[in-house]
């Protein structure tokens, strides 16, 4: 019998995975990271869920203890970043340092089991011709994932399955239905797990970096108002400036050394072209030329055609056809050729 570990949240999606696997025949085992106290789908109340779905289904259930990682790679770059004045994506770092890699290794160090499977709404296919995993979007559009997985390595994809991607949502909680989950109904996260535990990102945020207030200010550097702090404010930001003006008015820049937002009209807020690190190229190798490419800068942004210059040092440029607004530091840029994840990184700088 084929075994497998199914990584376990607590919600609707991975529960419904580990359901349809174990209707399969393989041998599940439940496998659910314990990351850190309070409400939300990572947290106690999913791990409770998660245990109940685990004896509902008859199949065995590990919890590991990654407080300590996920502070440490989660919580502290979120921490590190805002204060910075950027807008860091935690969720593709989590992916691949929380819970891809250390589930993979436990499965295979711990249980001698080479695979796992999560809830996640993204494909992988193998390409012979190229000897290489390709990560794909979901078949349903509205709930692909595959933004938040560009990051994963070939060994990941390799060792993962999404029994979800060629689903709708709508058919998962069907399944759910059918199969009579106790997390069929369950409401979907609507946030990051840390904004869901303290009830915003303000709140978190409050709690590790103490406001300093500042000027708001114009290009030309005249002050039109005040701020409670830069690490509350990310750039194509227009609503809370607290600023009456003329017309409307975007967060364009966080200058940290002065403690000043920039704030512009929204012309001022695009930009043609940004410098991406930290690229991780998926589904190919890394090009040794520019090629055509269609990239999402935030997750749910319209993919728009580009051309990706690689760079040294895994850096890319990206020269976009038609100036994008909102560009923002420390947010995901991740391209496609098609339904096809060809690389992906962390936005460096504008222009």
């Amino acid at each position: 019998m084929n075994k497998i570990v199914v990584g376990l949240s607590g919600g609707v999606d991975s529960s419904t995975a580990a359901a349809i696997l174990h209707h399969q025949g393989y041998e599940v085992v439940g496998l659910t990271l314990w990351l850190m106290k309070g409400k939300g789908q990572c947290c106690s109340e999913g791990m409770v869920d998660a245990a109940q779905i685990c004896e509902q289904l008859g199949i065995p259930h590990e919890i590991v203890d990654s407080r300590d990682l996920f502070q440490a790679s989660i919580v502290d770059y979120l921490v590190e970043g805002y204060g910075a004045g950027i807008t860091p994506l935690p969720c593709s770092q989590c992916n691949r340092t929380v819970k891809f890699g250390p589930m993979l290794r436990y499965a295979r160090e711990k249980l001698g089991i080479e695979k796992i499977a999560t809830g996640h709404y993204a494909q992988i296919s193998y390409d012979g011709s190229v000897d290489r995993y390709q990560l794909r979007r979901a078949v349903d559009s509205t709930k692909d994932q595959s933004y938040f997985l560009y990051d994963l390595t070939q060994e990941m994809l390799a060792g993962s399955v999404f029994p979800l991607g060629d689903i709708a949502k709508t058919e998962t909680r069907r399944i759910a239905a059918e199969f009579g989950l106790k997390t069929a109904d369950k409401a979907e996260s609507q946030d990051l797990c840390l904004v869901e535990s303290n009830g915003s990102m303000r709140a978190f945020l409050d709690k590790y970096i103490a406001p300093l207030k500042g000027d708001i200010v114009d290009k030309d550097g005249r002050v039109l108002g005040q701020h409670d702090g830069i690490q509350h404010y990310t750039i194509g930001q227009r609503k809370g400036l607290g600023i009456a003006w003329a017309e409307p008015l975007y967060v364009i820049g966080l200058d940290v050394a002065r403690n000043r937002v920039i704030v512009g009209d929204r012309a001022s807020a695009a930009q043609n072209e940004c410098t991406v690190n930290r690229v991780n190229w998926v589904s190919i190798a890394e090009p040794g030329a520019p090629i055509r490419a269609e990239v999402q800068i935030r997750y749910r942004s319209h993919p728009v055609p580009v051309s990706v210059i690689p760079l040294a040092d895994a850096r890319v440029k990206l020269i976009f056809d038609e100036p994008q607004f909102g560009i923002t530091p420390g947010q995901g840029a991740v391209w496609y050729d098609g339904d096809i994840l060809l690389g992906g990184g962390i936005i460096e700088s504008q222009g």
